[in-house]
């Protein structure tokens, strides 16, 4: 009973996430699409390992004309990648990816699916990838998402071999093809039995691709047209693909509709081949499941389906749903189906129901007040609506028809658990390569839903019973009606800025930190003090110090500590700062800090993390006082540049035509700068004159020195910008030309300073550049030949230009204090005075 239970909360998670957007009202045509897949009792597997991996257009193929459950599972959720939106990276980056992921498949119809796998950065290996990851906690993962969803055809993106491009691309395919014969296998992984069983795949095909210079497509591979036009949908699958695809925007995927013949070819990896048809030898209608008859209902259904009233369907489709529960002992689909009709019904008498709060965040131990709204448009009534919330029920209306708005306010108490709405995956101390997850029946979600609340209702003599996931919702005056998800915080959150500061700079620079904390309570704060746990190695000591604490409510309040505050010999390593409230009977601390991400384009989100202040000890000269920063795609630079004492002047389109680069002693610009600023070519000229005239330009990576069919003009001497990268952190660098002023002033640079550094050491890599550039450094990954494009210098003028594919982006905001040394000695190249 308890497997039964668990497949049924696996199978009715999609209508429920989709559920927490705006209310979706379904056309007359959309509703006809739902009858005809009703008929449709067969499922695939898309599997690849990144956000922006899959095949949308294959995917909307499925879903929408053969009408199948189609699912992706991406390993990660696209933590290691580059963000052409902002300045989020790791786990931040994940979660917009996330929903970025949740809104392609809102679009192209399939559902989606992840493992605990983390994105760690390009990789160059299947056994590099498999190593990190873990690989047999992955495996898991897959073979449990297969059991659970059930596919009759898995297809995977990539091969398991180094045409894929990508350590995470082939592993992704490795891990597919053992969970294809794993998934089968009752020896293997048995403790999933507790919500799932063995399941045997058909067949494990390869969906095969030109990308550029790679074509893996033959004739004798099976292939078929999937750029067909859906007439109910009103599109062709190649415009739904290209929206779907292009919610992908922190890549930067926008990409323009396609329509005509399109055609997507396949390779058989395992399993029984295929001749004909990508199910074949599988049966794809109810007589799979001895329920024959349920065919013949649903034709029926559809002959009689009448637009101008839908409403009209609705005593056959209680028919059909009643039929399912009594008649069709396969649970899977029996539930799955069960919950398409019910979304049918819904769609077809127009009813829907709403649980809004009354504010966006909820304060655990307070209460917030929630308005339950219903309307059903039809004349067909719906009865007996009780509402259900946790341990308690009561009825919210006897009768919902004739267009009636209905709408009932509660007050209702927030648990005491912040991790209510915090992402599943995040919840726990992460491994090296995977995220921690203790509950497994959550693996494998993309994500969850505030969804305590329940309405039972009937339609005739049957019950249904609706999740109704909690929202926000107000209104934009331009966007118009927004809903958001309701988040449950802490009572306090505690926030500090600097994340990094330099305790041993020279020249001096006074290193503050500023602590900022709010109280959401809807009751005053009590008195209170600060504390802090100073970490140095295994060491812990704590300093308190007492402040009263602003009581209002919604009030951001801050304390700006000077950092020598906190110890007076010896710095930690490590700052955890706390803020400690006393009430009547009880004293609690509060370290964590609530993190908001904000686009347009994906719902916001929240998530919370211990607030951490890292301390670098390490001696760090700087020289020049003030640096002009033009803006890329977006990084922390600017903030690590005022800690390191100088002035920065945002030097944004408008800026960089007025301003004096006179003024200034080195220009940096941004990650991606010249890929998303494509007038910085107009700004060449000005920018070479300031270099020849003694100034010092820094170019952070490009993916590409060619902005449409012109050249962009980026340095003095002709370079190109190659996909070379090293993506082994840990990879051994030589000094080919260490008298070069790069290595030397004002710091010295020695092999410590690239101790430490995150997830790679540089991208993008300068190639073919002009003999009178100079090269510094020398890297390589494993089994791989040396390369010194890194980091390339060319003296112009009395100034220098610099372009660099170290990844700076990552290594400051993270505390490597290598990367302060080697960045200062950068800003140093044009300065005359020793230090």
């Amino acid at each position: 009973m308890i497997k039964h239970l668990l497949t049924i909360l696996w199978c009715g998670f999609l209508p429920l996430a989709l559920a927490a957007q705006k209310p979706a009202n379904l056309s007359s045509a959309e509703i006809l699409q739902g009858l005809q897949k009703l008929r449709v009792v067969g499922s695939v597997l898309y599997i690849a390992a990144h956000p922006d991996d899959e095949n949308t257009r294959l995917l909307a193929y499925l879903a929408n004309e053969r009408k199948y459950r189609t699912g992706y599972l991406s390993l990660t959720r696209g933590d290691g990648g580059q963000n052409l939106i902002g300045d989020e990276q790791g786990v931040s980056l994940g979660l917009i990816r996330t929903q970025e992921l949740l809104a392609a498949r809102r679009i192209d119809g399939a559902e989606q699916f992840f493992t605990r796998a983390f994105d760690f950065g390009f990789s160059k290996s299947t056994d590099e990838a498999l190593r990190t990851w873990n690989k047999e906690k992955i495996l898991a993962d897959v073979v449990s998402v297969i059991r659970r969803f059930k596919p009759d055809v898995i297809i995977t993106r990539f091969p398991p071999d180094s045409r894929a491009g990508h350590g995470h691309h082939s592993a992704s395919a490795a891990l597919a093809i053992e969970a294809f014969k794993a998934a089968a296998d009752p020896k293997q992984f048995p403790e999933q039995f507790v919500f799932t069983e063995p399941w045997q795949a058909k067949r494990i095909l390869w969906n095969t691709y030109n990308f550029g210079s790679v074509n893996t497509q033959l004739e004798d591979q099976y292939k078929i047209d999937v750029g067909l036009f859906n007439p109910l949908l009103g599109k062709g699958y190649g415009e739904i693909s290209a929206e779907s695809r292009s919610q992908h925007k922190s890549q930067g995927f926008g990409v323009p509709a396609q329509r005509g013949k399109q055609y997507e070819y396949f390779s058989h990896t395992d399993g029984v081949p295929l001749s004909n048809d990508l199910f074949d030898g599988i049966i794809s209608d109810w007589s799979r499941v001895q329920a024959t008859a349920v065919n013949t209902a649903i034709d029926s259904i559809i002959r009689a389906f009448n637009p101008l009233e839908p409403a009209a369907s609705v005593p056959a489709l209680v028919k059909l749903y009643n039929r399912l529960e009594q008649n069709v002992r396969d649970y899977y689909w029996k539930n799955k189906k069960k919950a398409e009709v019910q979304l049918l019904i819904n769609a077809c008498l127009g009813f829907y129901v709403e649980a809004v709060a009354s504010q966006q965040l909820a304060v655990t131990g307070d209460s917030i007040q929630i308005s339950f709204n219903s309307i059903n448009t039809s004349n067909f009534p719906v009865t007996d609506l009780v509402l259900e919330l946790e341990d308690t029920s009561f009825q919210f209306a006897p009768l919902a028809a004739n267009n009636e708005y209905l709408s009932k306010k509660i007050t209702h108490r927030v648990v005491e658990d912040f991790n209510k709405t915090q992402p599943y995956w995040l919840r726990e101390q992460m491994d090296t390569g995977s995220f921690t997850v203790k509950q497994p029946e959550l693996i494998g979600s993309a994500e969850l839903k505030w969804d305590d609340f329940e309405l039972r209702y009937k339609i005739g003599q049957t019950e249904f019973r609706q999740r109704i996931p909690l929202q926000y919702k107000y209104t934009d005056p331009v966007k118009g009606e927004i809903y958001q998800p309701v988040l449950v915080v802490s009572p306090l959150a505690l926030g500090v800025s600097p994340s990094v500061v330099l305790n041993n700079l020279l020249p001096k620079h006074p290193q503050s930190l500023q602590l900022f904390y709010k109280s959401y309570r809807q009751r005053d704060t009590a008195s209170g003090r600060f504390v802090f746990d100073l970490i140095e190695g295994n060491r812990t000591t704590q300093k308190s110090l007492s402040y009263r604490l602003p009581q209002p409510k919604n009030t951001l309040q801050s304390v700006l500590l000077p950092l020598d505050t906190l110890f007076k010999t010896k710095a930690p390593d490590k700052i955890y700062p706390w803020v400690e409230v006393r009430e009547t009977n009880r004293s609690l601390r509060f370290n964590n800090g609530l993190k908001l991400i904000q686009y347009d384009h994906i719902p916001t989100i929240h998530f919370f993390l211990p607030t951490s202040l890292t301390v670098i000890n390490e001696e760090i000269k700087v020289v020049g006082k003030t640096i002009g920063y033009i803006p890329g795609s977006g990084d922390a630079i600017p903030e690590a540049l005022q800690q390191m004492g100088y002035s920065v002047v945002q030097l944004d389109e408008a800026t960089l035509g007025a301003y004096d680069l006179g003024r200034l002693d080195a220009i940096i610009t941004g990650v991606r700068a010249y890929n998303i600023m494509e007038s910085l070519s107009n700004h060449y000229n000005k920018l070479m004159a300031y270099v020849e005239r003694g100034g010092n330009l820094i170019v952070q990576y490009n993916t590409s020195n060619q902005l449409g069919s012109v050249k962009s003009k980026i340095g003095p001497y002709n370079f190109n910008i190659s996909r070379t990268r090293i993506t082994d952190e840990n990879s051994p660098v030589k000094f080919v030309n260490p008298t070069h002023p790069a290595l030397n002033f004002p710091n010295k640079i020695t092999l410590k300073d690239f101790e430490g550094w995150k997830q790679e050491r540089s991208i993008y890599h300068a190639a073919d550049y002009d003999s009178r550039y100079e090269t510094v450094l020398s890297m390589n990954d494993p089994g791989e030949g040396p390369e010194e494009g890194s980091l390339i210098i060319a003296k112009y003028g009395k100034g220098y230009f610099t372009y660099t594919g170290l990844v700076f982006f990552r290594q400051l905001p993270a505390g490597v204090a290598g990367s302060y040394r080697l960045l200062a000695n950068l800003i140093g190249l044009n300065q005359k005075k020793l230090f």
